[in-house]
Formats: C-alpha cells, sequence, structure tokens
C-alpha cells in the first residue's frame, strides 16, 4: 500500500512539473505577440479551453479528498491561461478581440457559473463529485482536442510558425504522468482523458518533424528556378551572338569580294 502511495505521489510530482512547463511553453508565442504588437495568426481557443478546464478541475478537487496535486497545477494553470488571454486580447484586432471576450464570457463566466449552481443545488455528496467527474473529463478532452485548430493549420500551412514543439513535447509527457497517476488514485477522471492526450501529443510531434523546414526546401526551389532561368537566357544570348554572326559574315566577305575586283581593275587600268 505504501508502495502504490509512493507511485501515485512520485507520478502525481511529474505530472505537476511537466504541467507546470506546458503552462510556460506559450511564452515564446506571446513574447513575439508582444514584440509585433499583433496577434497574427494565432488563435485564442485553446487558452479558453484550457483557462475553462482548470476551473472546472479546481471546483473538482476542492470536492474531493486528498487531490492537492489536482490543485496546485490547475491554480497556477488559471494564473497563467488568465495572463495569455490578456495580452491576447490586447493586442488582437478588434473583431477578433470581439469573439475572444464573447467566448470567455458564454464559457468561463456563464458556463461556469452554470455547473456550480447545478452540481451544488441539485445533487449531493458522493453524486456530485461523479457528475463533476464527468464534466472534468468531457472538458479535459476538449482542452486535448482544441490543438487540432493549429495542426489543422500546420497542415494548410506547411508550417510550423503557430505550433512550438516544447508545448507538443511537454503535452505529451505530462498525459504520461497524469495518466498513471489517474490509474493509480483508481479515478478514471483524470486517466481517460490524457490517453487522447497522448495521442494528439505524439501527432504534433510527428507534424513538427515533418513540416520544420519549410522554407530551406523553397529557397531551394528558388535556386533551381532562377538556375534554369539562368541557363535559358545564356542559351537564348549564345543563338543570338550565332544568328548575328551568320548575318554578318557572308557581308564582311561581299565587301572583301568588292574591295579585290577594284584592285585588279586598278591594276587593269594602270598597265
Amino acid at each position: 500500500m505504501a508502495i502504490h502511495h509512493s507511485w501515485a505521489t512520485a507520478f502525481g510530482l511529474l505530472g505537476n512539473i511537466t504541467s507546470f512547463l506546458v503552462c510556460l511553453a506559450p511564452m515564446p508565442t506571446f513574447y513575439k505577440i508582444y514584440k509585433k504588437k499583433s496577434t497574427e495568426g494565432f488563435q485564442s481557443v485553446p487558452y479558453v479551453i484550457s483557462l475553462f478546464s482548470a476551473m472546472i478541475w479546481i471546483y473538482y478537487a476542492l470536492l474531493k479528498q486528498n487531490a492537492i496535486f489536482l490543485m496546485t497545477i490547475n491554480t497556477f494553470c488559471c494564473v497563467m491561461q488568465t495572463i495569455y488571454i490578456a495580452v491576447y486580447v490586447f493586442y488582437a484586432p478588434k473583431k477578433v478581440r470581439i469573439q475572444t471576450v464573447k467566448l470567455l464570457l458564454l464559457l468561463n463566466i456563464s458556463g461556469f457559473g452554470a455547473i456550480c449552481l447545478l452540481t451544488f443545488f441539485l445533487s449531493k455528496g458522493a453524486i456530485r463529485e461523479k457528475i463533476l467527474g464527468y464534466i472534468c473529463m468531457t472538458f479535459a478532452l476538449s482542452v486535448f482536442a482544441a490543438p487540432l485548430f493549429i495542426v489543422r493549420k500546420v497542415i494548410k500551412t506547411k508550417s510550423v510558425e503557430y505550433m512550438p514543439f516544447t508545448l507538443s513535447f511537454f503535452l505529451t509527457i505530462g498525459a504520461v504522468a497524469w495518466f498513471f497517476y489517474g490509474l493509480l488514485i483508481k479515478d478514471l477522471n483524470v486517466a481517460i482523458p490524457n490517453v487522447l492526450g497522448f495521442i494528439f501529443g505524439v501527432l504534433q510531434m510527428i507534424l513538427y518533424v515533418i513540416y520544420k523546414n519549410p522554407n530551406k526546401k523553397i529557397v531551394e526551389q528558388t535556386k533551381l528556378q532562377e538556375l534554369s532561368e539562368h541557363v535559358v537566357d545564356v542559351v537564348k544570348l549564345s543563338t543570338m551572338v550565332c544568328s548575328e554572326l551568320n548575318s554578318v559574315v557572308p557581308q564582311l566577305s561581299t565587301i572583301q569580294n568588292e574591295d579585290n575586283e577594284i584592285v585588279m581593275k586598278k591594276q587593269t587600268d594602270h598597265v
């Protein structure tokens, strides 16, 4: 029993560490947004959903006993996602800013408020915990599925500019850690969503490997095109020179013949 608890603690700590790094992984992205003063092609949906999921997990951890690992990491996640969303809203175009605020009001304010009220007044004890666990599992799956927006963009643009490798890597490691943690504490609400998290994390890393050097291919294609155009120009130039020479040589030959005839005529007249 002690060994079982030790393993659960170890995976809980590992899950906290990796999830902590996952929360920090988007920092280069938002630093880029800050430097360029523009959100460019980045999406706010994954961060809004992540914030909502963290809020739900905190509520779940408050109801569940011995859930300190869930409480600590989701509190930190709430803080970081709030900062990211604030930066995004500040630098986003007006239309995108309004869409993000609407999503926050709909999901994080109205949605979370409705879940708290319904579970608090319409259920009690173990039933409330069970219902909330199912809700947490559903939105945890949504969090892992949210990067599909970015995956679609990567496949469409053939560029990984909007999908940092560090985020995908730590997402995968964290999914493994939380899966075993949920399995060891016999909480399937924690374990099951992380199976999907592992699959999506691996998928993102594979796409990163495939599309990580698109610019190099474009440069090589451009160089080849320029080289072929240069060769064509040289061939055209040589053809023009040859044609000019061909037209000039007969003229020179005619002039030389005329000169010879004049010289011979002069010699005849002199005699």
